[in-house]
């Protein structure tokens, strides 16, 4: 291939996908800017009804990709990631016709939600462990679907046809809330705590 024709499919290349995943990043943003907006709203909303000041009901802001709700004894983070992601070959959505007729349309940006308990949070306990209970993935045509635990995974995964709105949003909040709040500490086998180092009790100590 000569040089002038690699450099028209370079020019390609960047005209459209480059150009495409730029507008996902740009959507996503404004996705998460939303999540931002409606968590805090269910805070509020939250708080006219429970008066007990035991009970964490706070947002906190962590820059332009990331916030944290505290609800209870947990804590909930929403991460946007700052690169845009293509669906795995063996995926099989690739085999539905949305994709296979547009494979524009399976690329991603991703919100990442983690939960943790607030007090390793609280307590800067840095090797408590947490989990990422759900990921929602949404392309250039404003089409979304949701990976997740429990009723997060199983209401939303329907890429086709699902386009965010604030209440569904609304909705993913909500359920990511009831989600975190039911999933309860389970008292570990005596056989794997019945050993402890000093430096895991001074870690607990401090």
């Amino acid at each position: 291939m000569k040089p002038k024709e690699n450099r028209e499919n370079i020019i390609d290349v960047l005209i459209n996908k480059a150009a495409m995943k730029q507008d996902i990043a740009d959507y996503s943003k404004e996705v998460f800017l939303s999540f931002k907006r409606i968590i805090q709203d269910e805070i509020i909303e939250l708080q006219k009804e429970i008066n007990d000041k035991r009970i964490r009901l706070r947002f906190e802001e962590q820059g332009s990709y990331e916030f944290r709700l505290f609800i209870g004894s947990d804590l909930i983070v929403f991460q946007l990631h700052t690169n845009i992601f293509r669906l795995p070959d063996h995926n099989p959505l690739w085999k539905d016709k949305y994709l296979s007729s547009n494979p524009a349309n399976g690329y991603f940006g991703i919100i990442n939600i983690y939960n943790f308990l607030a007090e390793s949070y609280e307590k800067n306990r840095f090797n408590d462990i947490g989990y990422l209970i759900g990921r929602v993935f949404m392309n250039h045509e404003n089409h979304f679907m949701l990976d997740g635990q429990g009723e997060l995974g199983a209401k939303f995964r329907d890429l086709k046809n699902n386009l965010i709105s604030d209440d569904i949003i609304r909705q993913i909040v909500q359920k990511t809330i009831i989600y975190a709040i039911d999933f309860d500490l389970i008292t570990p086998p005596y056989e794997i705590i019945k050993e402890v180092s000093l430096g895991q009790i001074k870690a607990i100590s401090s």
